[in-house]
C-alpha cells in the first residue's frame, strides 16, 4: 500500500475545493458526490472497506439484534486485510453498495485523536491560530471530532506499534467520552457517512483529507487540554490509546 500526503496536484486541489464547498447533504446525496470524496480520501493515502449503514427504526444494516456500534463498524470480519487504496475496488464498491458507509483502517498509515466536537473545536482553533500544521479533521452529528494524523509505530518499529486493545471495546464507547486513540486495530468513519435517527445525521469533512498528515504528538497536547476543561478538570497527565 503507497500513500503521499504531501504535492498535491493543481488538479486535486481544485477537486478537493469544490468537494469541501459543497454542503455535506449536497455531496452525499449523488452517487458522483459519495464516489469522489471515497476517492479522494483513498488518493490521500487512507485504506478503505465498506462498512454497515443505517435501517429504519434506528437500526443497523447488519441486522444484529442490539447493535453496539449501528452503521459504524465494517461489513467483513476480515476488514483489516480489506481496506485498500485501490481506486478500481473502491470504486465496485461504492457501486455495488450504494448505501454503504466506509470505515478506514487506523495503525497502518495513519492514526486518528478523537475527541468530543466542543474540544475539538476548541482545540482546532487554537491549533490553527498558533500556525501548527493540522491535518484532515471530520466532525460527526454525534458529537465527535476526529483529528487524522500520521501512525506511531510501524511494522518495521514494533516496539513503538501499540495496539488499541488497552480500555475501550465498541459496547463500552460511551464509557470513554474524552480522548479516544485509534491506532492498531481500530477503526473510523469516513466521509460522507450517515448515522442512525430521524434527522439525518452525518459525518463530514471539517478540514479535507488534501491535507498532510501531522504527528499525533503535536496535537495531544492541546487537544488533551480542551477535553479537561471540557470535563471540568485538570489535565491528569498523557493520553493513550484506546481499543475502538
Amino acid at each position: 500500500m503507497s500513500a503521499r500526503f504531501g504535492g498535491r496536484t493543481g488538479r486535486q486541489g481544485k477537486l478537493s475545493q469544490w468537494l469541501l464547498g459543497r454542503r455535506p447533504k449536497e455531496a452525499a446525496a449523488d452517487d458522483g458526490g459519495r464516489e469522489a470524496l471515497l476517492l479522494a480520501a483513498a488518493a490521500a493515502g487512507l485504506p478503505l472497506a465498506p462498512a454497515a449503514h443505517p435501517a429504519p427504526g434506528y437500526r443497523c444494516s447488519c441486522d444484529r439484534v442490539g447493535c453496539p456500534t449501528p452503521a459504524r463498524h465494517p461489513v467483513s470480519f476480515a476488514w483489516q486485510t480489506q481496506s485498500t487504496t485501490d481506486r478500481g475496488q473502491i470504486e465496485r464498491w461504492a457501486r455495488h453498495q450504494p448505501e454503504a458507509n466506509f470505515i478506514t483502517a487506523t495503525g497502518m498509515v495513519h492514526d486518528v485523536l478523537d475527541v468530543p466536537v466542543q474540544a475539538g473545536r476548541e482545540a482546532l482553533e487554537r491549533l490553527l491560530g498558533a500556525g501548527v500544521e493540522v491535518g484532515p479533521v471530520t466532525e460527526s452529528d454525534d458529537g465527535r471530532m476526529l483529528f487524522f494524523t500520521l501512525t506511531r509505530g510501524t511494522p518495521e518499529d514494533e516496539d513503538e506499534w501499540w495496539p488499541c486493545e488497552l480500555d475501550c471495546h465498541p459496547e463500552t464507547m460511551d464509557e470513554h467520552p474524552g480522548l479516544r486513540w485509534h491506532c492498531r486495530g481500530s477503526y473510523v468513519l469516513v466521509p460522507p457517512a450517515r448515522l442512525p435517527g430521524d434527522d439525518d445525521q452525518q459525518v463530514r469533512w471539517v478540514r479535507g483529507p488534501e491535507h498532510a498528515l501531522p504527528d499525533p504528538l503535536t496535537l495531544l497536547e492541546v487537544l488533551t487540554d480542551a477535553c479537561a476543561r471540557h470535563a471540568g478538570t485538570e489535565p491528569a497527565g498523557t493520553a493513550w490509546p484506546l481499543r475502538h
